[in-house]
């Protein structure tokens, strides 16, 4: 199966056949807005339309700072039928946070909401107090509307004043290797990188994704993962939109709305984090909802144990359960088991890479391991980025000379070319599905008056998979509390990057060149808190 086949070469191509070929089937649900493709198709015209009376021009950039409302795939497509460049910011971010990804970007408009959780984006950006020269323009997707911010409806509203003849002539300037989306990814250094990714990777990534998956017209997909993450957004709104699947997004993860969801639209697709499903086979009320629909279950991020699919299968009635591996630098894909394989294969690897994609094992000399031996998994092929934002030293430091995109992940693969992820060669652990980077989280917990010095590690986690551990060395003439220290970081950073747990030490373990030994530091950690 080759992967030059896709029927579209950029995301305005795939919008106006997916509207035009799917055109009356169900594309969106979400509380009381139901569309169908020609509906939803209207819609993203329209937002596409405002992007232009807005003044944005091909190649300009906006962001989205929004949990997974219709609003926020409507404002997407509208910008990719405009030419413009998506941005997606990550909703549990802080205002620090967020302002640092509008800065680097260039970002001229944001969508965001006021009312998520009792989380007032607007505001938390406001508060930040960050220098924005960039930014022109706060819509407001849902929630109160601030002074000196427009809701979307008056958004949208402006766009009458432009043809359509106009925005299907900017669409059709569109060309396959312009960017479409620059993703946020933080890295050992502790400031996070834009990896730009362009239209027809994308088109063509994902074509494959949901055909291996085996995604089909009339399929429900209830999309659970975030909106601005690459498994929402390519996984979740795009390949919808390629497949004729009805989207269905979930806002918050809520065990009992989800399943009375699946129960109530007949949901076919649920893909996500291990825990997602774990916690639906550990609901207590699981035996009263009718979720007999379920088809199609996506998963990874995490380890997978083999008794979890096997129940994914017979308890919650999935025909296909598959896992993948893949980094933003991989347009969020390199490898996938497929939908055939067996329940021991889909819990103990990643799987084979994707069709014209070259996966390997290496030695730090760059020569291939024989298999089963652990070495660094490595990329090649179409998926990778085109590069980092404005950042051509790092994007050299990631994809060499040959082209191979060093991932920093530590695995083996086996006769098959399945790999196994086994260890990390960056120091980045994952909670419940979002990397966590101790090299960010670090650099922000220096900013504490009582931290002298700090080393972040991962520990073992039943629900989330690991979490953070900060080991501190606090500042002279302090003497900092544990407590006081974990609420300070829930308030400065995402919930996830935050520590669960803060020892207080005298020193921090170093090997001779004065490198802290995080190996160490997790060996003490995994005592300390076993299986958190």
């Amino acid at each position: 199966m080759s992967t030059d086949t896709a029927p579209w070469h950029t995301i305005p191509q795939l919008i106006t056949d997916g509207c035009e070929r799917f055109a009356d089937l169900d594309a969106m649900v979400d509380g009381d807005e139901r569309w169908n493709f020609r509906e939803y198709g209207e819609r993203a015209r329209a937002a596409g339309r405002a992007f232009m009376a807005s003044a944005m021009e091909q190649g300009d950039v906006y962001a989205i700072w929004a949990p997974n409302v219709c609003e926020w795939a409507v404002a997407a497509l509208g910008g990719y039928l405009s030419a413009s460049v998506l941005v997606p910011i990550n909703t549990r971010f802080k205002g620090r946070e967020a302002a640092f990804v509008l800065r680097r970007s260039q970002a001229q408009i944001l969508f965001t909401v006021t009312d998520f959780l009792d989380a007032d984006y607007v505001e938390m950006l406001r508060s930040a107090n960050e220098e924005l020269p960039d930014l022109r323009e706060i819509v407001v997707l849902r929630g109160p509307v601030p002074d000196g911010c427009i809701s979307f409806a008056d958004f949208v509203a402006r766009g009458v004043a432009v043809a359509d003849e106009a925005l299907t002539a900017r669409s059709a300037a569109v060309k396959p290797d312009d960017v479409c989306h620059i993703l946020f990814t933080s890295g050992t250094t502790g400031a996070p990188k834009g990896a730009m990714l362009v239209h027809d990777t994308v088109c063509r990534v994902y074509d494959v994704w949901a055909t291996l998956i085996g995604l089909r017209a009339g399929d429900r997909y209830l999309i659970v993962n975030p909106f601005f993450h690459s498994f929402g957004l390519h996984c979740g709104i795009l390949v919808s939109l390629m497949k004729g699947a009805c989207a269905i997004p979930q806002a918050v993860f809520d065990v009992p709305q989800m399943m009375a969801r699946v129960q109530a639209e007949r949901v076919s697709m649920i893909p996500g984090a291990p825990s997602i499903y774990q916690t639906i086979l550990n609901h207590p009320d699981l035996e009263s909802f009718d979720l007999s629909s379920l088809r199609l279950a996506v998963t990874g991020a995490a380890a997978v144990p083999v008794e979890l699919v096997r129940q994914m299968r017979e308890k919650l009635g999935f025909e296909v359960v598959v896992t993948g591996y893949g980094l933003t630098e991989t347009t969020g894909t390199a490898t996938m088991c497929r939908a055939d394989d067996d329940p021991e294969t889909i819990a103990n690897t990643s799987g084979r890479a994707v069709p014209d994609v070259e996966v390997r094992i290496v030695d730090t000399d760059g020569n291939e391991m024989p298999r089963g031996e652990p070495g660094e998994i490595v990329v090649r092929g179409y998926v990778l980025m085109k590069g980092y934002l404005d950042d051509p030293e790092q994007t050299a430091e990631v994809i060499d000379a040959d082209g191979w995109l060093h991932t920093g992940d530590i695995g083996d693969m086996d006769d098959r070319g399945y790999i196994r992820i086994t260890d990390r060669v960056k120091d980045m652990f994952i909670v419940g599905g979002f990397n966590a980077y101790p090299a960010e989280i670090e650099n922000s917990m220096l900013r504490h008056p009582e931290i002298g010095q700090v080393a972040v590690v991962g520990v073992p986690d039943a629900r989330l998979g690991e979490v953070g551990m900060a080991f501190v060395i606090p500042k002279s003439g302090t003497t900092p509390d544990p407590k006081a220290i974990i609420a300070w970081c829930r308030e400065e950073m995402a919930n996830y990057k935050a520590p669960r747990f803060v020892e207080i030490v005298d020193a921090l373990p170093l090997n001779a060149t004065g490198k802290v030994l995080k190996f160490e530091l997790r060996d003490r950690a995994a005592l300390l808190h076993p299986l958190a």
